[in-house]
């Protein structure tokens, strides 16, 4: 090795090349041009006396020396983020920059007065706030163009993050309130109404097509929707019924008089929100958006759900409240 100093600026590089593959998307996420990427890269090359990379592949890979020295320098670089994370949160009064991503439930009602709140609480800081599906919001997560998000908990879980178990969105059956069939008739494909489905791509649509397939109800596939807000108007209307979550229904308030909810007639099952983090974010950056996010979302959501369906009271609410 030509010497011991390591530019920190070439660590984040060859990390970041070694997960996208390639130069020109590095230059793209991290503002840099093409060359100052690729000269960096040939920096760290050069100061170890070793390829770690094929430049001459598309994308480009590692070699083996590059696979075993990026084992090393995601942990060291994870440690260093956290460190400074810590440090600079340290006081949440003197922040500098928090990122957030919250999903489409928590924007109309819950966004706005978190943002609010914690622009009180931290005056120091710049934020940067993001709507996005929920793996979406995962993959903002993994590629630190965010800090904090809440999301749907995908079925095969996201170990490589921080996450906190925030609350449990029990699966419901939305009707138009004149539907003459009960729950079990519609889930057994009795009658004319038709079955609105989620977009395939999202979380919660795959959540609740894994539980169809493991009771055996196999519902005609006609319509796939992407917005919560238009497939509650088509229940309005009439034109379908839905699996969806209390969360779901709540935020579309306009709709209420026209939809009504039942409990699931099969065997219950739920959705998991949880308060997902990179790993070096700081902790208390994390306890700060939970305490404002559960006081929000009990006034915002939980009681105004159970003003009108008592029936939820136990199984949807926090994780600490809600019954399995």
């Amino acid at each position: 090795m030509q010497g011991t100093e390591l530019s920190l600026k070439w660590l984040e590089v060859f990390q970041r090349t070694a997960t996208l593959g390639s130069v020109r998307a590095v230059a793209k996420e991290t503002g840099l041009s093409i060359s100052t990427v690729s000269h960096h890269l040939r920096s760290l090359e050069t100061k170890l006396g070793v390829n770690l990379l094929d430049h001459k592949r598309r994308p480009m890979v590692l070699t083996p020396a590059g696979r075993e020295f990026l084992k090393y320098i995601e942990q060291a670089l994870m440690l260093i983020r956290k460190g400074q994370a810590e440090v600079m949160t340290g006081n949440v009064y003197e922040a500098r920059m928090l990122r957030l991503g919250l999903i489409e439930d928590f924007d109309n009602e819950i966004g706005p007065d978190l943002a609010v709140r914690l622009a009180k609480t931290m005056p120091q800081c710049n934020f940067t706030h993001r709507t996005r599906s929920s793996h979406e919001i995962l993959d903002l997560l993994r590629r630190r163009a965010i800090d904090i998000g809440i999301a749907n908990v995908p079925i095969d879980g996201a170990p490589d993050l921080q996450e906190t178990p925030f609350l449990r969105d029990p699966f419901v059956l939305a009707l138009p309130v004149n539907c003459q069939q009960t729950p079990a008739e519609l889930l057994e494909g009795l009658g004319r109404l038709p079955f609105l489905r989620y977009d395939a791509g999202q979380i919660i649509s795959q959540q609740i097509e894994t539980q169809l397939r493991r009771l055996k109800i196999n519902l005609p596939r006609r319509f796939e929707i992407e917005s919560n807000q238009t497939l509650m108007a088509m229940i309005a209307e009439g034109g379908g019924w839905a699996i969806t979550t209390p969360m779901c229904y709540m935020r579309a308030s306009r709709f209420h008089a026209k939809v009504k909810l039942f409990p699931f007639p099969e065997k219950a099952f739920a959705r998991s929100i949880s308060i997902f983090a990179t790993p070096e974010c700081a902790v208390k950056s994390q306890q700060l958006v939970q305490d404002i996010v559960t006081r929000l979302i009990e006034k915002r959501a939980l009681q105004p759900a159970f003003a009108i369906m008592p029936w939820l009271e136990g199984h949807f609410g926090f994780v600490s409240q809600a019954k399995p």
